[in-house]
């Protein structure tokens, strides 16, 4: 496969810059899992590039390979063909440059709120007053001041969701990874979160790598949008968003945002069929041998 150009920036005043060296990429990876009924490809030479600041979406159907991806890029999976660079440095296995936050939020019950987001600097042998200071900035940043001597039990999901996002951010990752971090939201809070996300990125200027289902989210947050074949996971397709920022609720509600939703899902109506006649398929081979 032929990766996708990273699109050149604009400046201010809507000059185009050159394009940036990518910060992350994934080269021709391949995954295969071992099963009972055989070996499955979940990943099939899948390759992107992710330049800095840039937001990147991948979306695809449930199969598709999009959360084994993400923790191949986190280091959290081996066993892959190909490779994973960051900054031109090959990695395999956890780097310090990449922080992630996954589908269910991972508070500490027995940690306040400030004691939860100062907890990897705790790790990394920060002192107390400096570790205590980082962390009152990053629950500030995610609009957590006032809550700082709570405890999880006493927030709300999306309130955790935050918590766990501002001790990722804590550590200062250059590279974000999320795997559908809001998924459990109810869709008012993930919109509203979704913005969150936004100015965080824009303010820390992250590189920011989000693994969803939703497309509207995807199109609300991304500057570029991946999608994924089912099973075995490839790049059926990747989109430029020219959508201005800030993504308002005019923006949103607009006729191009609108565009942008029905021609995602148009590829992902196509691959989520393949995968529906699959499971079909494979249930009537179960069945006949019972």
């Amino acid at each position: 496969m032929t990766i996708t150009p990273i699109p050149s920036r604009r400046t201010a005043k809507g000059m185009k810059t050159a394009p940036e060296a990518p910060l992350l990429v994934v080269d021709h990876i391949v995954m295969r899992f071992p099963t009972q009924d055989g070996v499955i490809t979940a990943l099939d030479h899948v390759s992107l590039e992710v330049s800095p600041r840039e937001f990147l979406a991948v979306i695809g159907p449930s199969g598709c390979g999009k959360s084994t991806l993400f923790n191949i890029v986190g280091g959290l999976l081996d066993g892959y063909e190909g490779e994973v660079k960051v900054a031109g440095e090959k990695v395999r296995g956890p780097h310090a440059a990449i922080g992630m936050i996954f589908q269910e939020e991972s508070t500490f019950p027995w940690r306040t709120v400030i004691d939860n987001v100062a907890f990897p600097l705790e790790i990394a042998g920060v002192a107390k007053a400096e570790r205590l200071e980082r962390a009152r900035h990053f629950v500030a940043l995610v609009g957590l001041s006032g809550f700082e001597r709570r405890y999880p039990s006493e927030l709300s999901g999306g309130m955790r969701q935050r918590v766990s996002m501002a001790r990722t951010l804590a550590s200062e990752p250059k590279i974000l990874l999320m795997d559908e971090p809001f998924a459990s939201l109810d869709e008012q809070t993930r919109l509203l979160l979704g913005d969150k996300v936004l100015q965080i990125q824009q303010e820390l200027q992250q590189t920011t790598l989000l693994i969803t289902h939703n497309i509207t989210e995807a199109v609300q947050l991304a500057d570029r949008i991946l999608v994924m074949t089912y099973r075995p996971g490839q790049v059926k397709r990747i989109i430029d968003i020219d959508l201005p920022r800030p993504r308002t609720s005019e923006i949103v509600g607009s006729d191009a945002f609108g565009h942008y939703v029905a021609q995602i899902w148009q590829d992902l109506r196509e691959e989520a069929s393949r995968g529906l006649l699959d499971y079909e398929s494979r249930a009537l081979r179960t069945g006949a041998h019972r």
